[in-house]
């Protein structure tokens, strides 16, 4: 097959029930790295996507952090993308004298929380991070010093509050931010201009040196549409978002059955 370049969204697409990767799915990736390249894309921030790699054994490959927002190739940043330190001082403003829901920081391989909360334990849970406890205000000051923004801010509260939240930020930033309902009780911010299928493009131009059909793809979310959209090969899983599926190509079996392992194996590995 003309496909060179595999990309994988995680959470809800590669790991299975326990938010895990399966032994499956390992064993698939292991099998195709000497023919094929691997890489993970996600929402999440690189420290919670290192320890994949060195699972599957791609730690040669670079990583897709934040939407797009972060690109790494061992180590070394290709890309890196931020939300501005006006914007996002004001949505700090707004979120202590509105809508109070917990506000993470994210910049590079920095997590920052304003406490140990409800939401902070389960993000920690799922992702095998522990942030840094440091109050929103603080952060920004520390940031200020540096002038790099946030790679990506996590809003996370009660549905009504986060819908207040959503409110105003669509009103304030539509035009200029990303502001992602990965869940009723979630918003997800990232700079407008990026997205996985512009990471995709970049790495495809820098280090590739590929085209978009030589790409094959795996995704369930709403940010996952543009990319399946315009690889070569965009594939949902089963449990994807019904959006998702009716941009895709081709639909594999849900991720808590190993819908990429499966379709992997069933496209490369016949002859094994």
């Amino acid at each position: 097959m003309s496909f060179q370049l595999i990309c994988s969204d995680i959470d809800g697409t590669l790991l299975n029930k326990n938010r895990e990767l399966s032994a499956s799915t390992i064993n698939t990736v292991k099998a195709l790295n000497s023919l094929y390249n691997f890489i993970l894309i996600s929402s999440r921030m690189p420290a919670a996507m290192r320890h994949l790699q060195t699972q599957l054994a791609i730690e040669d490959q670079p990583l897709i952090a934040y939407n797009g927002g972060l690109i790494i190739d061992q180590n070394r940043i290709l890309s890196s993308t931020e939300i501005t330190l006006s914007h996002l001082e004001k949505i700090i403003e707004f979120n202590q004298e509105n809508s109070k829901v917990h506000l993470s920081l994210y910049q590079r391989d920095d997590w920052y929380v304003p406490s140990m909360d409800y939401w902070a334990e389960r993000e920690q849970n799922n992702t095998k991070v522990k942030p840094q406890i440091l109050g929103n205000n603080k952060v920004l000051k520390k940031w200020k010093k540096t002038k790099f923004g946030a790679n990506k801010l996590m809003c996370m509260g009660e549905e009504r509050a986060i819908n207040q939240l959503f409110e105003y930020l669509n009103h304030a930033f539509g035009n200029e931010l990303h502001l992602y309902r990965s869940k009723p009780t979630y918003i997800e911010i990232a700079p407008k201009e990026i997205s996985k299928l512009t990471a995709i493009d970049l790495l495809l131009k820098e280090k590739y040196l590929l085209d978009r059909s030589q790409v094959m793809a795996f995704g369930d979310n709403f940010n996952d549409i543009e990319m399946l959209k315009n690889v070569g090969m965009g594939i949902a899983v089963k449990n994807a978002k019904e959006e998702v599926k009716a941009v895709a190509k081709a639909i594999t079996s849900a991720a808590k059955e190993d819908g990429v392992a499966k379709y992997l194996r069933s496209e490369f590995l016949k002859h094994l």
